[in-house]
């Protein structure tokens, strides 16, 4: 059973020990509206996907992988297909160490065991015992999290914004930069300019993510990479596996795995 949003965050927020863990199974297309937490959380997904968001950020997070939230940030959470999420919710003025920044991240197998042993255990419990030891070995486990590539910023820019709406919508559209240089009135190299200094990115490099996390979507749910690959505008799915291997490390094939 899902708690109440409100009932649940009372619940995490106002428990005093230092680490504490939860699990909650969540249906297709559940959306967790925003909020955020008085303490730092890990959102860790074992099945499913999660696409966070933040004001200015998106992330498309697979299974075993998870997302880093610092405590004080508003996040909503999206879920395709069904998930199934442990969350470790940490005290910030008690552990220094950890990362501020929201971040994707690689979950190793013994951080994903350590996870899964801690959803059982209750405090209080005795210091040095097989509870306390697991529960500091995560906290060792947090502070070395790898990040991964899963982000995609978002512009506060109204005229970027529409260029970004419409490759969201429509992963396959091959406009390029003269077309939105005509249709905005805007010049190629201010097109560029806003893109960087709003995003961090070119152009070129915004619309190849947004297509990338799209397509993690898309193949969690059992897409074929062929159909993938053609809705998302590649000219064929050996183009598309080169671009996703280049930045995931991966081939689409072997990424769920």
């Amino acid at each position: 059973m899902i708690k109440p949003l409100k009932e649940f965050l009372l619940e995490v927020d106002e428990a005093h020990w230092t680490v504490s863990c939860s699990a909650t199974d969540y249906p297709a297309d559940w959306v967790i509206a925003p909020h955020s937490h008085a303490k730092h959380q890990l959102l860790y997904a074992i099945e499913g996907v999660m696409v966070v968001h933040s004001a200015l950020s998106q992330w498309t997070v697979p299974p075993s992988r998870g997302i880093w939230m610092p405590c004080g940030q508003v996040h909503s959470v999206r879920c395709v297909g069904p998930l199934k999420m442990r969350s470790v919710y940490v005290r910030p003025e008690v552990v220094a160490q950890l990362p501020t920044q929201t971040r994707a991240v690689s979950i190793s197998a013994l951080l994903s065991e350590l996870i899964k042993a801690s959803v059982d255990i209750r405090a209080p419990y005795e210091a040095d015992s097989r509870e306390d030891r697991i529960m500091k070995l995560i906290l060792d486990e947090l502070a070395i999290l790898p990040v991964l590539p899963l982000h995609l910023p978002q512009p506060l820019d109204p005229r970027i914004q529409s260029i970004c709406s419409v490759l969201q919508r429509d992963p396959g559209d091959g406009s390029t930069l003269a077309d939105w240089s005509a249709r905005l009135a805007l010049d190629e190299k201010t097109i560029q300019r806003l893109f960087h200094k709003e995003t961090g990115m070119t152009f070129g490099q915004w619309r190849q993510q947004s297509r990338l996390l799209l397509a993690l979507e898309r193949i969690a749910v059992g897409e074929k990479i062929i159909d993938v690959a053609g809705s998302l505008g590649y000219d064929s799915p050996s183009a598309f596996t080169t671009m996703f291997k280049k930045q995931f490390g991966k081939t689409p094939s072997n990424f769920f795995k």
